[in-house]
Parts: structure tokens; sequence; C-alpha cells
């Protein structure tokens, strides 16, 4: 077992990676106060996982909640059913709640843990790589709303994050590659020399090796971690964990929730990113296709989806959370391994951008 830690002074946590953790009762149990525990997971990860952690947790008071399976559910309606079950079963301040399940799981959990009584502890049990990488460390809760994807939430920073890299043995393939997503992001806002060791171990990633997998997730989580601990609240730096996304929302929103995952999204709108970067003479044609054939080998999209046109994005795009005084910001590369969020662009050059014929463009970089 490795343990990372997000310094954020006397809110720090500890990040576990390993396999077989989920029966490691001992690490969640230092960072339990009360006697009470609420385990929310989802359908689909419940019949996999659940009655592990609950035996793990055999000395409290067990309450169980499972939510149906998808981004579609990622709403009011679903967090209240989370709220009923912990009043039904009485939990009081000293309860904690444990997300069991991917980033849906994980934020609405948090909103739930943030909200309830005005706040109690919540620990993180992701079992998606996605999740594993990105939503779980940090303390970003929240749900969609039909206007806007993640438009209501909370920043909640977790008690623990515990990483059972063995979960991701049931991950199906197409989420797998969702995954990849975010941990490719990290070599291209920060890590230059991981872009290259993905390039080197996309495939082994892919074929679930073990060591590959936890590499990429400790560098990832280290990458997140440090960032998180200079910015917690996104007011500068850590809006550069969004390479991708305010295209890959846009997405998101426009097909409906759950149509395209969120790292189909984020690779899609990513590539839009790297071609405005380009537009702008940040990075060369080149540095754009290297990053694009990293994002193919692992599985993803590469184009946005065929009915959107460029209104549809500068619609959705318009309440996306990184607009600031009527500006929209955008996370662009200044080239590999530096990003920055900025507004200083011509609004032709964004314009040209969700204008791109991109499957022809994908084409033309392969040749």
């Amino acid at each position: 077992m490795q343990t990372l830690h997000v310094d954020l002074g006397e809110r720090s946590y500890p990040i576990f990676i390993g396999e077989q953790l989920i029966d490691r009762g001992e690490l969640l149990s230092r960072h339990i106060r009360g006697k009470q525990v609420a385990i929310v997971t989802n359908d689909t990860v419940a019949p996999l996982y659940l009655e592990r952690l609950s035996r793990s947790l055999a000395a409290y008071s067990v309450t169980t909640v499972i939510l149906p399976d998808g981004e579609a559910y990622k709403n009011w309606e679903t967090l209240q059913s989370i709220f009923d079950a912990l009043l039904t079963a009485r939990h009081d301040r000293g309860t904690t709640i444990i997300a069991l399940g991917g980033g849906v799981i994980g934020d609405m959990a948090g909103f739930a843990a943030a909200c309830y009584q005005r706040g109690v502890d919540f620990i993180q049990v992701p079992t998606t790589l996605l999740s594993q990488v990105d939503s779980s460390v940090g303390g970003k809760t929240g749900i969609n709303h039909p206007l806007g994807k993640n438009m209501v939430g909370a920043f909640y920073q977790p008690q623990a994050v515990l990483i059972d890299t063995s979960t991701l043995t049931t991950l199906p393939a197409r989420e797998l590659s969702a995954g990849l997503a975010e941990v490719i992001k990290y070599g291209l806002i920060c890590d230059e020399p991981f872009l290259g060791w993905l390039e080197a171990n996309v495939d082994k990633l892919r074929a679930l090796d073990q060591a590959a997998l936890t590499e990429a997730i400790r560098r990832s989580c280290a990458a997140k971690a440090r960032v998180v601990g200079a910015d917690e609240r996104e007011s500068g730096v850590r809006a550069t964990l969004n390479l991708g996304h305010t295209f890959g929302h846009a997405i998101e929103t426009h097909q409906g929730y759950g149509a395209w995952l969120h790292g189909e999204a984020v690779s899609a709108g990513t590539v839009m990113a790297l071609e405005m970067s380009r537009r702008l003479g940040w990075i060369t044609a080149s540095e754009r296709d290297r990053a694009v054939r990293v994002l193919v080998r692992a599985g993803l999209p590469v184009v946005p989806p065929a009915n959107m046109r460029a209104e549809d994005f500068l619609q959705h795009m318009a309440v996306d959370k990184k607009v600031l005084n009527g500006q929209l910001r955008l996370v662009l590369l200044k080239r590999l391994g530096e990003a920055v969020l900025t507004s200083d662009f011509p609004r032709e050059v964004l314009e040209a951008t969700l204008n791109v014929n991109y499957d022809a463009l994908m084409q033309e970089s392969r040749t």
C-alpha cells in the first residue's frame, strides 16, 4: 500500500492506494469518529463490493443506501433519497457517510455529507479509474442541473480516500478508457514526462496491469493533491485541472447526461482545447497530434458529436462555472505540460475552433 497526503492544514487527509483495501476496515476506522456509518453506493457496485465493505465495518451501526446507477440520476430527487435514508435511520451529527462507487456516487454522497445537519464526515472509496484519479480527491461535491453540469454543490473535503485498485478488474472497458482521459490530462497540464510514461504504458493500463495502474493512479493523485493543496477553492491554478472540461461539459449537457461518459466528453473537449491552443500559436500541430494519439490509443473519442453546432457549444459554455464577470475563461496549453486559464483570446479563434471539421482533422493528423 502507498499513502499520499492532501495538505490542507487541519483538514488534511490521506489517500491510501493498493490492492484489496476494501477489506481493511482499520484503515477507515481511524477516520470514523462516531458509531454510525452510512454507505452510499449504486445498484451496479453494491452486488460487487457492498458486503465486503460492510463486513470490514462490522463494529459500527451501518445503514446502506443503494441508488440507481448513472449520470442521469445525479439530481435533487436522488440526493433527497440519501437524506430520507439518513433521517429514517436516525443518523446524528456524529455519523460518517462513505461513498462507494464512481464519480456520481462520490459527488452526491459528498454533497449530502456537506448538507446533512449542516455537515457530517465522509470518506471516499472510489471504484472507477476516473473517480480514483480525479473526483474522489479535492472535495468537489454536487449534482447536475438541466442547464449545466455540476452547477449546484459545495467544496467539502473527505476524511480519507481509500483507493482499492483491484476494483478496476470489474470495470467495463469503456469506463476504464473514460478514466484514462483524466489520467492523460495530468501529463498534458503539468507533467510532460508523465505523458511520455503514458505513451509507453497505455496498453498495459488497458490490459489492467496492476503495477502500471498503481503507478498511474499514484502520479495522478500526487499531481491533484499538489494543486488542491495550493488552491483548494479553484481561484487560480486548480482551474487548470479542467482542461477539455468546458467543451466536454457542453457535450454532456447537450447530449443528455449519461449519453457520453464524462471521460469521453472530456477527451473530445481536450482535442478542441488542443486545436485552439494550436490556433493561438502556443503549441504546434505535431504536439497536438502527439496528445491526440495517446487519447486514441486509450480507446477514447477525439471528435465531438456530429449533431452539435458552434451555437450549441456557445450556449452551454455560457453557463460554465469558469465564466467570470460575463467572460468565458478556458483552460488551454502554453506547451505540453503547461496549462493556463485565460479569457485572453480573440472571439474569432474560439469560433473557428468550434467550426472545425474534426473528422477531417483527425484523418489529416494520422497521415
